[in-house]
């Protein structure tokens, strides 16, 4: 950055031009994501601040954000925050940034279960808890477990659950898959957005994405090995008529389909994001 007075207006031109030469995804609005960071402001306020001249430390914030973005480490990563389903969740590299098409799975889950009374559910894989702690929030009277094999990740959950209110109501449990929840009565929803990336693809993902927990990515050499063993287990927890969902890869709507039926899963069906690719999966236990 050259000498003289670097006020928001400038900051904001000058950093967008630098994140474009380095082919950093979004550039304008990464520049106002990190800047808004540094001065603490939203970036609605940014624009009524253009021509705040910034200070020597602010500065150094700011450019030392620059080069960790440019490196390639998420954004979300250097703010420390991820919106999701309009609430802000605290992130870091010890769990996966939250992404919209889990929200439209969440959605699905709370519009099925608007009209229960208490139903019960559980999140598997909670990573940050954005599921488990969404639907807390969503679904009042609900009460739901989470579960996670890493410590670390249920630490960054429980953080978020308290943070958002909701600490009382979803509890986070250290284990793999539904293990930790072998004690607990039948559930009416199994919700996890499982790892499914081919163990083979990893490499090739972006640089961003590759900064994220492998653990929470990698889903074995077809990437189905989690969801597999995921659906077994959960077609023995769930109640009777127990609705199971899932995230899956957009090429994987047949294959999961045809799992789902095979274990003997009723109203199995595999619904589009908002770019209509195939992104989730729906099953029942069956009644009987």
């Amino acid at each position: 950055m050259n000498e003289g007075p670097w006020t928001v207006r400038r900051l904001l031109t000058w950093t967008t031009r630098h994140f474009e030469r380095r082919s950093v995804d979004a550039p304008r609005l990464t520049s106002e994501l990190l800047l808004a960071h540094v001065l603490g402001l939203t970036r609605v306020r940014l624009y009524t601040d253009l021509d705040r001249p910034l200070e020597q430390a602010e500065l150094g914030s700011l450019r030392a954000l620059i080069e960790r973005r440019t490196a390639g480490e998420p954004v979300q990563y250097l703010t420390g925050i991820r919106e999701f389903s309009g609430r802000p969740f605290r992130v870091d590299p010890r769990v996966l940034i939250p992404r919209p098409e889990t929200e439209l799975l969440v959605d699905e889950v709370v519009s099925a279960l608007r009209g229960a009374a208490a139903p019960r559910l559980v999140d598997v894989g909670t990573g940050s808890g954005c599921i488990a702690v969404t639907l807390a929030q969503e679904l009042p009277g609900a009460r739901v477990l989470a579960t996670d094999v890493d410590p670390d990740a249920c630490a960054v959950a429980r953080a978020n659950a308290e943070a958002l209110g909701v600490g009382g109501r979803v509890e986070i449990r250290q284990g793999e898959l539904l293990d930790p929840v072998a004690d607990q009565p039948p559930f009416d929803a199994v919700v996890s957005n499982p790892p499914y990336v081919r163990s083979g693809d990893l490499p090739g993902l972006q640089r961003e994405v590759r900064r994220e927990p492998a653990r929470a990515l990698d889903g074995g050499p077809d990437g189905l090995h989690v969801i597999r063993r995921l659906l077994d287990a959960a077609f023995d927890r769930l109640a009777p008529e127990g609705l199971l969902a899932l995230e899956i890869g957009e090429d994987q709507g047949d294959a999961v389909r045809d799992l789902l039926v095979a274990r003997g899963y009723e109203r199995v069906r595999i619904a589009r994001d908002l770019e209509r690719r195939e992104r989730m999966a729906f099953g029942t236990r069956p009644r009987g």
